[in-house]
C-alpha cells in the first residue's frame, strides 16, 4: 500500500471515529457499520501476507481475531461468553449457530482463542467481497456454492475431513441467512447436521442473544451487552441418516429455548428508551 493510499485510509477511519463519538441517530448506526467493515476489510488486507506463508490454515483466523476483537470496544458492544468448556474442549466437532446480523462474526472474533481451531462454513459470495473474502479463504474458511448441491455436498465433505485429522470445529448457521425476528430462529438447514451424522461427531449449539441495542428500522446502532451461550455437546454417535429429522428437531428446540431466556433476560436488563 502506499503512503497516501495509507494516509487516507486513517484518514477514514478518524472521520469515523469522530461521527461515532458526536453524533446520534441515522447517522451513527451507518457510521457504526461503515467503521466496521472498513476495520475488517483493513484488516484482512493487512494480515494476507502473512496469511500466504501458511495458506488456507485455521489457525491464521488467530490473529485476525486479536485485532479485530478491539473493535468491539469502539462500537460500545460487551460480549460475555457461557459455557466456555464446550467451545475448548480439543475435538472435532459441528458448531451451529443463530444468525441475526454481520456482527455475529465479530462475536466470533471475541471467543475464536477459546476455540483455536475453528473453520466457518460461508456461501460462497462472500469470497468475493474482497480484500475480506481472500483473507477468509487464506484462514480456512469453507466456502459453499448453496446453488449446487452437490458440490456443496462435496466441499462439506472435504472439510468434514479436518474434523478428523486435526480436531477442527466446523461453525455453521444451520438457518442459512440472516434472521432479522428478534422473537424467534427460522427453521433450520439440515446440512450440517447431515456431516455430524456421516462423521459421527457431536453437534455443539451455541446461541447469541438478540442485538436489542440496534433496531434497523429506526437506524438505531447504541451501546450494548451480547451473551454467546455454548451449549452441552448432542452426540450423534450411532445414529444414521434415518436420524436426522430427529436430531434437527432436537438441537432447535434446544437453541429455540436458551435464545427465549437470553431474549428475557437481556430485555430485563436494556433501558426504557
Amino acid at each position: 500500500m502506499e503512503p497516501l493510499d495509507l494516509l487516507l485510509l486513517v484518514g477514514v477511519v478518524l472521520v469515523l471515529l469522530t461521527f461515532m463519538l458526536n453524533c446520534h441517530g441515522a447517522l451513527q448506526y451507518h457510521s457504526r457499520f461503515v467503521f466496521y467493515v472498513v476495520s475488517v476489510s483493513f484488516t484482512a488486507m493487512s494480515c494476507i501476507p502473512f496469511y500466504c506463508l501458511s495458506p488456507l490454515n485455521v489457525k491464521n483466523a488467530m490473529y485476525t481475531a486479536y485485532i479485530l476483537k478491539h473493535v468491539t470496544k469502539v462500537l460500545g458492544i460487551t460480549w460475555e461468553l457461557r459455557g466456555r468448556e464446550y467451545l475448548a474442549e480439543d475435538r472435532g466437532c459441528v458448531i451451529v449457530a443463530n444468525h441475526q446480523s454481520m456482527l455475529d462474526i465479530l462475536g466470533m472474533f471475541n471467543i475464536w482463542h477459546v476455540m483455536e481451531k475453528c473453520a466457518p462454513v460461508a456461501k460462497k459470495e462472500v469470497f468475493y467481497v474482497w480484500p475480506f473474502g481472500l483473507g477468509a479463504w487464506l484462514s480456512g474458511v469453507v466456502f459453499i456454492d448453496r446453488l449446487n448441491s452437490s458440490k456443496a455436498h462435496d466441499q462439506l465433505n472435504h472439510a468434514s475431513k479436518l474434523m478428523k485429522t486435526d480436531k477442527t470445529k466446523l461453525w455453521l448457521f444451520p438457518e442459512g441467512t440472516r434472521n432479522s425476528s428478534r422473537t424467534s430462529l427460522l427453521p433450520f438447514k439440515k446440512g450440517a447436521f447431515r456431516v455430524a451424522i456421516t462423521c459421527q461427531v457431536p453437534i455443539l449449539p451455541v446461541v447469541y442473544s438478540p442485538y436489542y441495542f440496534i433496531n434497523d428500522k429506526k437506524k438505531i446502532f447504541g451501546p450494548g451487552k451480547m451473551i454467546i451461550q455454548a451449549l452441552p455437546e448432542i452426540p450423534t454417535k450411532g445414529l444414521t441418516l434415518d436420524d436426522l429429522d430427529s436430531l434437527v428437531e432436537r438441537t432447535r428446540n434446544v437453541m429455540s429455548e436458551t435464545y427465549q431466556s437470553l431474549l428475557r433476560e437481556v430485555m430485563a436488563q436494556a433501558p426504557p428508551s
